[in-house]
């Protein structure tokens, strides 16, 4: 066999259900469902399919990886997406030939960075994937040059609402498959380029998500008494939490909340029924942020990042003029801004006006500012 006639490439979607059964027909951990950002390949020779891969979400944790990385917390979740789970690899039966596998493994590192950004937009840096030691020793990805770092500490992800891992009694073998020469780097550095930046996201501790009931206790419930199965603080909260998090929209909102584990619900303060604590639907987490009121929203948030924000080691000045933005005497808006570069908090926001009458006669006097106070960054939340 000639290994070089061996090609790699995505699964379309008419072959996903084959694809589906080969995988549960002879993978060991059976199929595995597409979620979040997932590419299927499917290596073949002479049209004949002779290996699948599945490549998925990095796992959220695994303290192996992350002491390679050695990346921050606070950068941890922001960047956990330029990481690529080798989730399946299955080399189908009477496929079994010397250097196949490592062959296959080669062949799809090179097109993954192009066909990633090609689908989701972003480019991935580092591979990662788990070996189970009781069936196997690692020996494909040790001939393809990835990097054993330590064996994880023993948990599994689960698909099961209310729990994200669960203990697993045979802990893994990390293999890490740097994409690029710099991922470490990358993946570790204070200030991340822009082209992998794939959205702000925060880890929250558990320290803040018990902490953000508190802060949303004061602020009026606009729905009428009758009726309320959440309270509104639990309600603010979680949609808070899910947006630090980076989700966008009420479904990814809801889908967050529908995946946290019991214990994380408690302390959201989450109603408990039949003892299990639930999480408030799509449809109450929408009404109440459509009908609460901003203001007061902002300011518990404000008050909330003051305490537990992330700390800026420095500041960027910004300033815009409002287009078609006149007041009733004709002077032009101008907004002068101070935003932390590490938490994108802005600090403190200055709006000023400026008359172009004024300006003819009188170029060197300054303008007359209309307020200034300190703010933080407009919230989605207010905005949904």
């Amino acid at each position: 066999m000639n290994l070089s006639e061996l090609i790699v490439r995505p699964v379309s979607h008419s072959e996903e259900s084959a694809y589906q059964g080969l995988m549960q027909a002879h993978h060991y951990l059976g199929a595995l469902r597409k979620f979040g950002q997932t590419l299927w390949y499917v290596a073949t020779w002479h049209g004949q399919w002779a290996a699948l891969i599945s490549l998925s979400p990095a796992a959220w944790k695994c303290a192996a990886r992350d002491r390679w990385i050695g990346w921050d917390y606070r950068h941890q979740f922001d960047r956990l997406k330029l990481v690529v789970n080798n989730s399946r690899f299955l080399i189908l039966p009477q496929w079994h030939v010397p250097n196949l596998a490592s062959r296959v493994l080669s062949l799809c590192q090179k097109r993954l960075c192009s066909d990633w950004m090609r689908l989701f937009g972003y480019p991935v840096v580092l591979m990662e994937t788990f070996v189970d030691p009781q069936r196997f020793h690692g020996t494909v990805y040790k001939a393809a040059n990835w990097s054993y770092v330590g064996k994880s500490k023993g948990y599994r992800r689960t698909h099961r609402q209310g729990a994200s891992y669960a203990p697993h009694s045979s802990p893994k073998m990390v293999f890490l498959k740097p994409l690029r020469p710099d991922a470490q780097r990358i993946l570790s550095c204070p200030h991340i380029n822009p082209l992998y930046r794939t959205g702000g996201r925060k880890m929250l501790r558990a320290a803040e998500m018990a902490s953000l009931p508190m802060f949303f206790r004061h602020i009026p419930d606009p729905r009428r008494a009758q009726g309320r199965r959440h309270s509104l603080e639990t309600v603010l909260s979680i949609a808070a939490a899910a947006i630090l998090c980076g989700m966008k929209g009420y479904t990814a909102i809801s889908d967050w909340a529908k995946n946290l584990s019991q214990r994380a619900r408690e302390r959201f303060n989450c109603r408990k029924e039949d003892g299990r604590f639930v999480v408030p639907s799509q449809y109450i987490i929408r009404d109440v942020l459509v009908r609460v009121d901003p203001d007061a929203l902002d300011k518990a948030l404000q008050h909330w990042n003051e305490t537990y924000g992330i700390e800026d080691s420095s500041l960027a000045i910004d300033g815009k003029v409002m287009k078609n933005a006149i007041d009733s005497d004709g002077d032009q808006t101008h907004i002068m801004s101070a935003v932390g570069h590490q938490s994108k908090t802005c600090y403190a926001q200055k709006k000023t006006v400026n008359s172009p009458q004024k300006e003819t006669t009188n170029s060197n006097e300054p303008m007359k500012s209309k307020w200034s106070s300190p703010c933080s960054t407009p919230s989605p939340i207010s905005k949904a």
